[in-house]
């Protein structure tokens, strides 16, 4: 496993949002995708914040949010990133570490790239591993 890099896993249709979306819109846009969070981007495709399922969850239960909130106000802005060339092994370790389910792929010159998330390393192992005994 350790010479599978994130490249060869990560979802490259990623959705991104701008910081001034409003939450309301970016929620449509996650339930319309059937994703769990959304990379907010700045005018470069710079990663500037990541907004998930569990911010809304904080949302909801914290501040009942006003319409016309933009994403910029939720989000949480000190992303743990990783690359296209990192091993899986060491992306695993990163979402295991944190209790992440996603970890956005970032390129120092292209900016957001994908998303590597805990459904992609499933079905890696699904095909790639022996199923364990039961």
């Amino acid at each position: 496993m350790e010479d599978i890099f994130v490249a060869r896993l990560m979802s490259t249709s990623a959705y991104t949002v701008s910081p001034d979306t409003l939450v309301e819109d970016a929620a449509q846009v996650m339930m319309e995708k059937g994703i769990g969070s959304v990379m907010v981007v700045d005018d470069d495709n710079q990663l500037v914040g990541i907004l998930t399922n569990t911010d809304f969850v904080k949302i909801v239960a914290e501040r009942q949010p006003k319409d016309r909130t933009p994403v910029s106000e939720y989000m949480t802005d000190d992303v743990v990133t990783t690359t296209a060339q990192v091993s899986i092994r060491d992306v695993a370790d990163t979402i295991m570490r944190h209790g992440f389910h996603h970890v956005p792929v970032v390129d120092e010159e292209e900016g957001v790239i994908g998303m590597i998330t805990t459904t992609d390393l499933a079905a890696y192992l699904s095909t790639a591993e022996a199923p364990s005994p039961s």
